[in-house]
């Protein structure tokens, strides 16, 4: 009886290859970032469903790192190809996500390249694992600091000089620090020795190093279960203190914080005798604001609602609106918005600041502030915002910040308001990018 041939053994399916699932999630999540212009942070989620922590922690790395070096990760694939691969191609993309991984984060090339290629199955599978091998053994280098995106490095350029986008390159490069927000100010010098780190203004400490780089995680260090302190940039954290304390002749002064989760400045204005009422359209974000609360033992009332719809029941006493805004100035944190935003959704924002900023106005007493504050490096979601709602509001008047009243190395502006750029308080790690204007109501 003729013997049959032995049966050929199946090709291994793309799931079986080792890591391959959390390189197809990380390139799902780099679309939606890139073409549908979702946050990363909020399109994580989806992108990696399924996959266990660990895994989702690799696909926001390897995703985080490809936006963070894009236009540098580019040109070295624009320089080993003789046609320019269109900047949507799944070649590209692919290519872009196996050069992070050997260039940033130690990946063997061999490692990298094997969970490649089945993102291409059935597409240019030699033209990537071509380009990719030209790449590697030219033993290439990303540059230090990144290149930022053209168009935001030229925006830049034009609203701040030609200096800004330099630094905001040095700054790129370097792991923002950890600042900490103290619910008791007083205690100042004793968690500064605690944390081991540096204050630069009552209330705060920046941490020594940050938590990924080797030291404790945030929940473990000294404090935080207790509730003695939050993070929170030290730039973030001026809002609030342009308000300080909350305690009145008869008791707590009412303030409103406006677009208030996570909750960093609520605690900040409790902390300071406030009192506080949260309101911030998202249920799930205002959850993590209410956690926040009861691991501090602070208080406000958190109400879910639209500004646009929503007014309180009688005028208060003082507003913090931390608008919703581009984001540009947590881009060290944040590198998708560097490629997200653009001229189009910045007008978008500041025209939604402004609707908001003029109904904050009709809700706080004569003689009563508004602090506007936007984590962003556009002029028109800062300056320019200040300046149309001073012209449009002659009720009210800019009240300068004073720099008694801001950290070590950060001062006010000629003009009065706050603008941290990302030159300011570099020796020290930098700061993230804010405008925060006082706005004081004229008694009658």
């Amino acid at each position: 009886m003729p013997r049959r041939p032995a049966p050929r053994s199946a090709a291994p399916r793309a799931d079986d290859v080792p890591g391959f699932p959390a390189r197809r999630a990380a390139l799902r999540l780099l679309d939606a970032v890139l073409r549908r212009g979702d946050p990363l942070e909020l399109a994580l989620h989806g992108a990696a469903q399924g996959l266990p922590p660990a895994d989702r922690a690799l696909v926001h790395a390897i995703a985080a790192e490809v936006l963070r070096h894009l236009p540098d990760l580019d040109a070295l694939i624009d320089g080993a190809t003789k046609q320019v691969l269109p900047d949507d191609a799944k070649a590209r993309m692919v290519l872009r996500i196996a050069l992070a991984q050997v260039l940033r984060m130690d990946t063997p090339p061999h490692a990298a390249i094997a969970t490649a290629l089945p993102l291409v199955d059935g597409g240019p599978r030699k033209l990537v694992h071509g380009v990719f091998g030209t790449v590697t053994r030219s033993a290439p280098a990303l540059p230090d600091p990144p290149t930022l995106p053209a168009p935001v490095a030229e925006r830049w350029a034009r609203q701040w000089g030609e200096a800004m986008p330099q630094a905001a390159a040095r700054a790129y490069a370097v792991r923002p620090p950890v600042d900490v927000s103290l619910r008791d100010a007083n205690a100042t010098a004793t968690w500064t020795d605690e944390l081991g780190g540096a204050s630069f203004a009552p209330g705060h400490v920046r941490l020594p190093a940050n938590p990924d780089q080797g030291g404790a995680a945030i929940p473990d260090l000294p404090g935080f279960a207790e509730g003695a302190w939050w993070v929170q940039d030290i730039a973030a954290a001026c809002a609030a203190r342009l308000l300080g304390p909350g305690t009145g002749e008869d008791g707590p002064r009412h303030v409103l914080d406006l677009c208030a989760a996570p909750g960093g400045k609520t605690m900040q204005l409790a902390a300071a005798g406030w009192r506080v009422t949260a309101v911030d359209q998202s249920k799930k974000r205002l959850e993590r604001l209410a956690e926040n609360l009861a691991r501090t033992g602070l208080s406000a009332d958190i109400v879910q609602a639209d500004l646009r719809q929503w007014q309180p029941d009688a005028p208060v006493d003082a507003i913090l609106l931390d608008a919703p805004c581009s984001a540009t100035g947590i881009y060290r944190r944040h590198p998708d918005v560097l490629h997200r935003i653009g001229p189009r959704q910045i007008a978008e924002l500041a025209e939604l600041q402004g609707e908001l900023l003029a109904r904050a106005a009709a809700w706080v007493k004569p003689g009563g502030r508004i602090v506007y504050a936007t984590c962003s490096l556009e002029p028109a979601e800062g300056e320019e915002q200040v300046e149309r709602f001073l012209a449009a509001h002659p009720d009210f008047t800019l009240l300068p910040a004073e720099a008694g009243e801001l950290p070590t190395g950060m001062a006010p502006t000629p003009q009065g308001w706050l603008r941290s750029l990302p030159d300011m308080l570099d020796a020290q790690g930098g700061v993230d990018g804010f405008f925060v204007a006082r706005l004081a109501k004229r008694a009658n």
